[in-house]
């Protein structure tokens, strides 16, 4: 009886299905699986750095008028190629070249003003060189007796009213010389603004955000258009756990959301210096008692190795950059 038992159980085992048998080797070979991605996974970020807080960077040049008013030319289109140095728009210049001319002709007048206070400062001097010598013989005349006490007075009140005319004179022609320096500064602000009506490209680039018309009129720093250039950045907000060995120089491979894919190359150009909480506008205060520890970022600012010119990569794209820090 024991043995045919065992050789019932024996053949019971033996003639198991073969799915109940696979199902005992699929959860091995799954778990092996896992347990080498997770080994990758642990290599990997020990070696490779990832986030994907980061976007494309670039300047964005905003142009506004210096002076007001109606837009006369506009040269410019909705994301058109620019050069520097290339007349974007002119504003109506009739105002501001009639202010110039008036303000030109004030100067001259001014100018012949001091020629004639001039004149009259010299025959001043000449009048009061006079009346000296003349109250210095009466004085004399008088010391010695042969000069009435009336002449000798009478020579004391003319050289009292040619100091006195002297310098009035003299304040005239310095009040002339002073209204010549301002008139010659106004000029030259009138001169500014008049050249102020043209502006002009200060960058290669593409014009972006046009909100201006030709005949709108247009007000003293009031953004019209930005130009941005071609040069692209990427700033990406590392977390402070991720920066132990981050280090300017080290290669990083750039993958934009626009192009999925597609590897970009790159390397960390450098590191902020405070944490982009700390450097907002209304940084934390962390001496209060409901205080909760959150990890912070630091923004890193990587650069492209390659030439980016032919793709359409802008401000504002998300990327994922991957940093290479051993």
């Amino acid at each position: 009886m024991k043995d045919k038992k065992a050789e019932d159980i024996v053949e019971i085992e033996d003639t198991r299905p073969e799915y109940l048998k696979k199902r005992v080797l699929v959860p091995s070979i799954t778990g092996i699986i896992f347990l080498i991605c997770g080994l990758f996974y642990a290599v990997h970020t020990v070696y490779y750095k990832s986030t994907d807080d980061a976007f494309i960077e670039g300047h964005v040049i905003t142009v506004a008028p210096r002076v007001s008013g109606p837009v006369l030319h506009l040269n410019i289109e909705d994301n058109q190629d620019v050069k520097k140095g290339d007349l974007l728009l002119e504003i109506d210049p009739n105002d501001y070249q009639a202010k110039l001319r008036e303000t030109k002709a004030k100067l001259e007048e001014a100018k012949a003003a001091l020629v004639s206070a001039d004149n009259q400062m010299t025959k001043s001097l000449s009048d009061l060189d006079f009346a000296k010598n003349d109250y210095e013989r009466y004085s004399k005349m008088r010391d010695k007796g042969i000069s009435s006490k009336q002449d000798y007075e009478a020579s004391l009140n003319k050289l009292t009213a040619a100091e006195a005319n002297n310098n009035s004179a003299r304040a005239r022609y310095d009040e002339i010389q002073s209204s010549i320096k301002r008139l010659e500064a106004e000029v030259e602000q009138d001169e500014l603004n008049l050249s102020y009506t043209k502006i002009y490209a200060a960058s290669d680039g593409k014009i972006t955000n046009r909100s201006v018309e030709e005949g709108n009129y247009v007000q003293v720093a009031q953004p019209m258009f930005a130009i941005v250039p071609e040069k692209m950045w990427i700033v990406a907000n590392f977390k402070e756990t991720q920066l132990a060995n981050m280090k300017p120089g080290q290669p990083v491979k750039i993958k934009i959301d626009t192009y999925g894919g597609k590897k970009f190359q790159g390397k960390v150009d450098s590191i902020q210096r405070s944490t982009g909480a700390r450097a907002s506008l209304f940084p934390p205060e962390n001496a209060v008692g409901s205080y909760v520890k959150i990890v912070q970022r630091v923004p890193v600012k990587i650069v492209f190795t390659e030439d980016i010119s032919k793709y359409n990569i802008v401000p504002g794209m998300s990327v994922v950059p991957e940093v290479k820090v051993k």
